[in-house]
């Protein structure tokens, strides 16, 4: 084979591989009905996205080791987030996508000491360790964060706010994207700075 024949090879079988990330990892459209999705939440109860229908829905993408993780939980950023959402009527699911023996991943038992123990109040949090969901909706890191309007549809996805560090001392300086989000659908109005770059941690997928 010649040299000029091996590089066509080789290049093809890179874009072969590239092609299968892609559709492996999916990207779900803003203004188009959010990807359905049936799990197991970490109570064992079963958890649909279409039970939801009719109320505003927040998925956050989550891994407890990660520093970024850490910043909004132990500060207090996420664990308020999720009761103020709550008190509005907004349905708040967290999403575990981490693989088996990779960072992140917890049992329901687990999932459910690490929320008590920092105060937190989802509504229920998904249980993903095949990634199926979060590749279905191309999540990217922890946080990753999606918002779904009471039609069904994908209106916010990106990152918690505008400042990509793992310091607590940059939350009261940066635009919560999230909050600014979920007071313009509450409002009946756009969400104007739907699509943004996600920050944290990769997701751990298998």
């Amino acid at each position: 084979m010649s040299a000029t024949m091996k590089h066509l090879v080789r290049a093809a079988v890179t874009v072969g591989f590239m092609a299968a990330a892609a559709g492996a990892m999916a990207n779900a459209e803003l203004n188009k009905p959010a990807p359905a999705f049936a799990a197991v939440g970490a109570d064992g109860k079963p958890v649909r996205l279409d039970a939801y229908k009719g109320k505003t829905v927040v998925l956050e993408w989550t891994n407890h080791e990660c520093p970024y993780v850490k910043k909004h939980y132990e500060s207090g950023n996420i664990p308020n987030l999720q009761k103020d959402a709550a008190g509005k009527g907004v349905v708040w699911l967290q999403v575990v996508s981490s693989a088996p023996g990779k960072q992140g991943n917890v049992d329901g038992a687990t999932a459910q000491k690490l929320n008590a123990s920092r105060k937190a109040a989802p509504a229920a949090t998904v249980l993903d360790a095949d990634g199926k969901i979060g590749k279905m909706y191309g999540a990217q890191t922890t946080p990753h964060m999606f918002i779904i309007n009471p039609a069904g549809q994908l209106v916010y996805k990106g990152g918690i706010d505008s400042i990509a560090t793992a310091s607590k001392d940059d939350l009261a300086k940066a635009e919560n994207y999230v909050t600014a989000a979920l007071n313009a659908i509450s409002a009946g109005k756009p969400v104007q700075k739907a699509n943004t770059k996600p920050y944290g941690c990769s997701i751990k997928y298998g």
